[in-house]
């Protein structure tokens, strides 16, 4: 039994780790894609009602500033873009409250990066091709599938995410062992979706190849563009391996009134919800009115990314310490 002081991984993980990292850097510089820092303690958060946030106390005498913990570095690297930096990525630490277990640390490693110039399409074979070539030594993936929301959703469900009807659903989720979906989504189309997908179609994607499921329901994005082909869905990605979710992208948002007006109804919809209060980033949407090139852009967890690579089964194997023992 390991002592409380020990790391949670061996030193071959940490090893493992490093040569992970050191791929991926390389990777983005022979695309002249740009590393950058921002900063982790910041004085707004994002507003999405999924997501829980750190708050701490900055001591300026005579004045005392409440600051966040970044659940994501991406509002300040669009601010980058916005200012002219051109294709960018960072590797980072980043926070989210409440988040335990098998795939979750509250402390976590993320990869972001932005295309400027790039379609969601062409962002999906840059990630194709990345995740491909960390595969290629440990456990090379069988194939990259890509497949709409909508046509997965309706394959393993039998529903159409985009027409919400909320006898379906119910008749669903009662004749699928979910009936606690009832009561705990009631008429929210995204909550339902959120549930039924987590639990029936999820565990189904990526068996041993790269998963990309696009063409999110326009209920579940924040941050990515409404399809210009139809308006029902966005243009988002998430990736899958065997069943883990790995990452999030967008064909970024670029109107700023537009997602200001979004921001507002998270935040209506996290008061409804009596969720902790959000400072609103009124410096993104500055950045966004300046002028935010056309980019698409993405988030992966790289923790669960090694435990993929590693065979872990859980998220404690591949860090050096995780929350237990920080």
């Amino acid at each position: 039994m390991q002592s409380a002081w020990q790391p949670t991984c061996s030193v071959a993980m940490l090893r493992l780790r490093a040569r992970m990292l050191a791929k991926i850097r390389a990777f983005f510089l022979e695309k002249s894609v740009l590393e950058v820092e921002t900063p982790l303690l910041s004085h707004t958060i994002g507003t999405d009602p999924n997501l829980a946030f750190f708050a701490t106390d900055y001591d300026v005498p005579p004045r005392q500033q409440r600051l966040f913990l970044q659940t994501s570095p991406e509002f300040a690297m669009k601010r980058l873009l916005a200012s002219g930096s051109g294709s960018i990525y960072q590797i980072c630490k980043a926070f989210r409250n409440g988040e335990s277990g098998r795939f979750h640390n509250p402390e976590f490693t993320l990869l972001e990066w932005y295309r400027v110039g790039f379609t969601l399409p062409q962002l999906m074979d840059e990630i194709a091709e990345l995740i491909v070539s960390l595969f290629a030594e440990h456990n090379a993936l069988t194939g990259v599938q890509r497949i709409s929301y909508q046509a997965i959703f309706q394959h393993y469900t039998g529903l159409d995410a985009l027409v919400f009807c909320y006898e379906d659903y119910c008749t669903y989720a009662l004749t699928h062992q979910l009936p606690e979906a009832v009561s705990l989504c009631e008429h929210d189309h995204a909550l339902w979706l959120d549930v039924l997908f987590s639990h029936k179609v999820q565990p189904y994607l990526g068996k041993n190849e790269l998963c990309m499921v696009y063409g999110y329901p326009a209920c579940q994005s924040s941050l990515a563009r409404i399809n210009a082909d139809d308006a029902r869905i966005t243009d988002r990605v998430e990736l899958f391996i065997n069943g883990v979710e790995l990452g999030n992208g967008f064909y970024e948002l670029t109107d700023a009134i537009e997602q200001n007006q979004r921001f507002d109804n998270e935040i209506a919809q996290r008061q409804q919800n009596n969720l902790a209060d959000v400072v609103k980033d009124e410096r993104l949407i500055a950045a966004l009115a300046t002028g935010l090139p056309d980019c698409s852009g993405i988030a992966i967890g790289l923790d669960r990314l090694l435990m993929l690579l590693s065979k872990s089964a859980s998220i404690d194997d591949v860090l050096s310490f995780s929350i237990d023992r920080a």
